[in-house]
């Protein structure tokens, strides 16, 4: 059942003719201040991948990929992406990108499984990145170190935004707030996963919240995260697992913390061999993917996904995902939006 908050007294601070400009406008300043920032190179990506290659993403595990049979491969099939994290690993070496050099690219993607709400869509558009780094950089303080470069990129971009469009005030605060997912459940033990991130990115506005995917004390996950890209299970203090996050940011529309980016260093082979014991999947290192990683012909490096019509829906102040794309929604949700002030393209 789809789900929509309503925020009171909505209005757009932009006409539907403004909102298409601005969405140019950022898109255009943010790949640029981010491929600057972080020296990487644009290249052409896919948006479809064989199936049995292990190279789509798995995200949690349950999610199906939108699959069709090839005419020309005997009818073999290709599933559209999830995301490209395993792909742009192999990219990288296969591009012969040296340390310290990167490459982003533009991924489209189809979620059929995906909850339709205020930020949940159909379709996927974000910005996935990957950068080649060496074994020195395989720790917390180099992962940090990357972190406060995008958000000085995100920064940069709502300024711009403010440039154009005053109206639209800045909200983001000067530095981002690092914690460690344990230590945001020993801070708030009564709340779930969201509500926690509710919590800390109100508290400070923007938040990096490290370790996803491995069990925390209560035995449960902050969040599910795939065996084979990120690299959640390294020790990094006494009680504290992993080398991933994600970026959150208060949402003033919608009242509520707000995922632009989900990120981290990624698996060495040792790492990849030990997170696949520990989800129970080693049939996966007969993988395409996997077998080149476990080789060693792929390089270390540190790489997320950055959502585009996520970002736009921020820094425009957009009640509705739907505002920044065009996706399919529920009759009813569209009913209810026009009835909101809230216009779906």
């Amino acid at each position: 059942m789809a789900k929509l908050f309503i925020p009171k007294n909505y209005e757009s601070p932009l006409d539907l003719k403004q909102t298409e400009h601005a969405i140019k406008t950022i898109k255009d300043h943010f790949q640029t201040a981010l491929s600057a920032e972080l020296r990487l190179r644009r290249v052409t990506a896919p948006l479809f991948v064989m199936k049995g290659t292990g190279i789509n993403d798995d995200l949690n595990g349950t999610e199906r990929p939108v699959a069709f049979p090839i005419k020309e491969f005997n009818d073999q099939t290709a599933e559209v992406v999830h995301s490209l994290a395993k792909w742009k690993r192999m990219a990288l070496a296969d591009y012969d990108i040296e340390e310290g050099y990167g490459l982003y690219t533009d991924m489209n993607a189809i979620r059929p499984d995906e909850e339709l709400d205020n930020i949940h869509s159909l379709y996927v558009d974000q910005w996935d990145w990957e950068r080649s780094m060496g074994s020195d950089d395989y720790n917390l303080d180099f992962l940090k170190y990357i972190v406060k470069k995008i958000f000085e990129v995100l920064k940069r971009t709502e300024f711009v935004v403010y440039e154009r469009y005053p109206q639209i005030k800045p909200v983001l605060p000067e530095k981002i707030k690092f914690v460690q997912a344990q230590d945001l459940l020993d801070a708030y033990p009564d709340l779930s996963p969201k509500e926690r991130e509710d919590a800390i990115a109100k508290k400070y506005g923007a938040v990096f919240i490290i370790g996803i995917g491995h069990p925390l004390s209560n035995g449960e996950k902050h969040d599910g995260r795939a065996p084979d890209y990120d690299d959640w299970s390294t020790p990094t203090g006494d009680k504290y697992h992993g080398l991933n996050g994600d970026i959150l940011v208060w949402n003033p529309i919608l009242e509520n913390s707000f995922e632009l980016s989900s990120m981290g260093i990624r698996v060495s082979p040792e790492v990849l061999a030990r997170q696949l014991q520990i989800e129970n999947c080693t049939e996966r290192k007969e993988l395409l993917f996997h077998k080149r990683l476990l080789n060693g012909e792929l390089p270390l490096s540190i790489g997320g996904g950055i959502g585009q019509s996520r970002l736009c829906m921020f820094f425009l102040r957009k009640a509705h995902i739907g505002e920044i794309q065009a996706s399919i929604w529920p009759e009813s949700m569209r009913k209810e939006c026009k009835e909101n002030k809230i216009f779906l393209v």
